[in-house]
C-alpha cells in the first residue's frame, strides 16, 4: 500500500523540525544586520557615538557567525532527511514492483520502471530537501523582510509588497504552464530509457543482424523528442523569467528613489533608508528564486504522479488470508480440468488434467506455442489458472503461501538468467543462507558443470558478466541446472533446460535425474531423449492433451509423438530392425 509524502514527512518530524527552527534563527539573524547597519549610520556616522561602534561591529560578527552555524544545521537536516525519504520510497516503491503479478510485467517495459525507481524519485527527493528547504525559507524569510520594512515606515513598504505580488501571480502561472510539460517530459524520459536499454541489453543481436543504424535512428527520435520537450521547458522559463527580473532590478532603485526623497524631507533618517535598501535586496533573491521553485516543484510533482499509478496496480496473485501450512512437501500434483487464458487473449490451455506422484517423471512435449511453458507459470503461481484446480500433495496451491509453494519447486528456465555475480553466488540463488561450498560443488557435478568452471583462473568465485556474457550456452544451462539440484527440492521442473547441450552431457544429466527416487520431475522438452525415460508422456497440441502415455505406447500409437520421434531417429522398425 502507498504511503502519501505526508507519512514520509512525519516519520521525521523532529528533524523537521530542528532543521526549520535553524532555518527560523538564520533567517532572524540575518534580517538584524540592516538594523546593526541602521544604527551604524545614524548613531555612529551621523550621531558621533563612537563608544557603540564596537558593541555594533561585535553584533556584526555574531550575526554572520551563527548565520554560518544554523545555516549549515538548516542544510545538512534537510539533505539528510531527503536522503532517507528518497531511500525509504525507492525501497517501498522497489517492493511494491516485486510484489505485482507477471501480467503486469508483460505489458510494462523495464525501461519505464527504471525512469520511475531512478529519476523519478530522485526529483521527489530533490522537492523534499533542497525545493522544500527553499520554499520554507523563502516564506518566511519574505514575511520576516516585510515584517521590518512596515516597522520601519509602511508607505515605502507597500512598494516591495506589489513587487511580492506580481513575482508570485508570475511564478503561478509559469508553474501551470510547466506542469504539463513535465509530464510529457517523464514520459518521453522513460521510452528513452526504454530503447537504450533494450539496446544494450540486446547490442549482440543488433550487430548480428547489422541494425546499429536502425537502432541508433531509433534513439535518435526518442532523443529529439526530449530535446524539444526540454527546449519546450525551456521556452516557457525564458519567457516568464524577465519579468521576474525586471521586478527585482526596479524595486532596489524605486526604493532609492522614494526613500531619497523621504530622507531629504526629513521624514525618515538616512540610516532607515540604508536599512531599507538591504532589506530590499534581502527580498529579490526570494523573488528570483520562485521561477526556479516552480521549475522543480512542477517536476517533482509530476513524477509523483507517475509513482501514484504504480502504486495503483495491485497484484492478482496474492497470498490467502490464511495459508494452509504444509508439515512437508512430499511432491504430488495434480492438475484438474485446468484451462487459462490471459487477458484479451485466445485460450492458452484447455481442459488439462494429469497426476504427477511424488517422485515421478512426467515429461510434456509439443510443438512451440502449444501451452508447455504455461503448465509451469500455473505451477508455480505465477498466473492464475482461469478453470480448474492445481493440487500440491492434495492442497488447492491457492491455498499455501507462496513461499512454501514456490520454495518447493526448483526451476531450470529455458530462458537462462544469471546475474552479474561470482559462479558460487549464482548457484546459491536458491537459498543462499542454506547451501555451502560443498553443495555447491556437488551440484555442478551432477550438472556437469565442475569440468569447465574447474578450468578456470578463478574457478567458482569467477565472476561471470551481465546475463552470463562470456559463456556458451550449453555452459549457462549447466549452471541453471546445477541451480536448480544445489536447491534441493521436492519437485524439480526442467523448461527444456538442455537444448544447448550436447547428447553426452545430456545422457549424464538424464543419469543424475534418475538418482533422485524422491524428486518429482517436470520435464519439458522438445528432444525425445529428454523425456523417453519418464513415466508418463504428455504432448500438447493447441493447448490441450493430444496423446498420453510412456515411450512405448506413444511409437505404437504413430500419432504426434511418433512423427516427432520419426523427425529426430528416422524410422522406429527400421531402427528396431537395425
Amino acid at each position: 500500500m502507498r504511503k502519501k509524502l505526508s507519512t514520509y514527512i512525519w516519520e521525521y518530524k523532529w528533524a523537521y523540525l530542528f532543521a526549520i527552527v535553524s532555518l527560523i534563527i538564520s533567517v532572524s539573524l540575518d534580517m538584524l544586520a540592516p538594523m546593526l547597519t541602521m544604527h551604524i549610520i545614524d548613531d555612529v556616522i551621523l550621531g558621533g557615538e563612537l563608544a557603540i561602534l564596537p558593541y555594533l561591529l561585535g553584533g556584526i560578527l555574531v550575526v554572520g557567525v551563527g548565520r554560518c552555524i544554523f545555516q549549515y544545521a538548516k542544510e545538512y537536516t534537510f539533505d539528510r532527511i531527503g536522503s532517507s525519504v528518497a531511500s525509504d520510497m525507492r525501497k517501498n516503491l522497489f517492493d511494491h514492483i516485486q510484489s505485482l503479478s507477471c501480467n503486469y510485467f508483460d505489458k510494462t517495459n523495464t525501461g519505464e520502471l527504471m525512469a520511475r525507481v531512478k529519476d523519478d524519485i530522485d526529483r521527489i527527493w530533490n522537492t523534499l530537501s533542497y525545493v522544500s528547504m527553499l520554499i520554507i525559507e523563502v516564506i518566511f524569510h519574505t514575511c520576516v523582510v516585510l515584517f521590518c520594512m512596515y516597522r520601519l515606515h509602511a508607505p515605502l513598504a507597500v512598494i516591495p509588497t506589489i513587487a511580492m505580488i506580481l513575482s508570485a501571480l508570475v511564478a503561478v502561472g509559469m508553474e501551470k504552464h510547466l506542469g504539463a510539460i513535465y509530464e510529457d517530459i517523464s514520459e518521453e524520459n522513460a521510452a528513452l530509457n526504454t530503447v537504450a536499454e533494450e539496446n544494450l541489453a540486446g547490442v549482440r543481436t543488433v550487430k548480428a543482424f547489422a541494425r546499429e543504424k536502425f537502432e541508433i535512428n531509433k534513439f535518435l527520435s526518442h532523443n529529439k523528442r526530449y530535446y524539444e520537450l526540454n527546449m519546450r521547458q525551456s521556452k516557457v522559463f525564458v519567457r516568464y523569467y524577465p519579468y521576474l527580473q525586471i521586478i527585482t532590478k526596479l524595486l532596489p532603485m524605486l526604493i532609492l528613489l522614494l526613500g531619497g526623497r523621504l530622507v531629504i524631507e526629513g521624514t525618515i533618517t538616512l540610516g532607515v533608508l540604508g536599512a531599507f535598501l538591504e532589506y530590499s535586496n534581502n527580498i529579490v533573491w526570494p523573488m528570483e528564486m520562485l521561477g526556479w521553485l516552480s521549475n522543480d516543484f512542477s517536476a517533482g510533482i509530476a513524477s509523483n504522479k507517475k509513482l501514484t499509478g504504480i502504486y495503483a496496480q495491485q497484484p492478482e496473485i496474492t497470498e490467502p488470508e490464511n495459508p494452509v501450512v504444509l508439515e512437508s512437501v512430499q511432491g504430488k500434483i495434480e492438475f484438474s480440468h485446468v484451462s487459462f487464458h490471459k487477458e484479451d487473449q485466445h485460450e492458452i490451455l484447455h481442459d488439462i488434467s494429469f497426476v504427477a506422484e511424488a517422485g515421478s517423471t512426467i515429461g510434456i512435449m509439443g510443438a512451440t506455442g502449444a501451452g508447455k511453458t504455461s503448465v509451469i507459470q500455473l505451477l508455480q503461481r505465477l498466473y492464475d489458472a482461469t478453470d480448474g484446480t492445481i493440487y500440491l500433495d492434495g492442497t488447492d496451491i491457492t491455498k499455501l503461501s507462496l513461499e512454501q509453494l514456490r520454495g518447493s519447486i526448483s526451476l531450470v528456465m529455458q530462458d537462462v538468467f544469471l546475474f552479474s555475480d561470482t559462479i558460487n553466488e549464482n548457484v546459491k540463488l536458491g537459498k543462499k543462507s542454506l547451501i555451502d561450498d560443498a553443495i555447491v560443488r556437488k551440484a555442478s557435478r551432477d550438472a556437469q558443470a565442475s569440468s569447465f568452471i574447474e578450468r578456470m583462473q578463478d574457478e567458482y568465485e569467477t565472476v561471470i558478466g551481465e546475463r552470463g556474457v562470456g559463456l556458451s550456452g550449453g555452459q549457462k544451462q549447466r549452471i541453471s541446472i546445477a541451480r536448480a539440484f544445489a536447491k534441493r527440492t521436492p519437485v524439480l521442473v526442467m523448461d527444456d533446460s538442455t537444448s544447448a547441450l550436447d547428447m553426452e552431457t545430456e545422457h549424464e544429466i538424464q543419469k543424475t535425474l534418475k538418482e533422485l527416487p524422491n524428486t518429482t520431475k517436470l520435464i519439458i522438452a522438445h528432444r525425445i531423449s529428454a523425456v523417453r525415460h519418464a513415466d508418463e508422456i504428455i504432448v500438447l497440441e493447441n493447448g490441450s492433451i493430444a496423446e498420453r502415455g510412456t515411450h512405448e505406447e506413444l511409437l505404437q500409437r504413430k500419432g504426434l509423438y511418433y512423427t516427432t520421434y520419426v523427425s529426430q531417429y528416422g524410422n522406429h522398425e527400421e531402427l528396431l530392425r537395425a
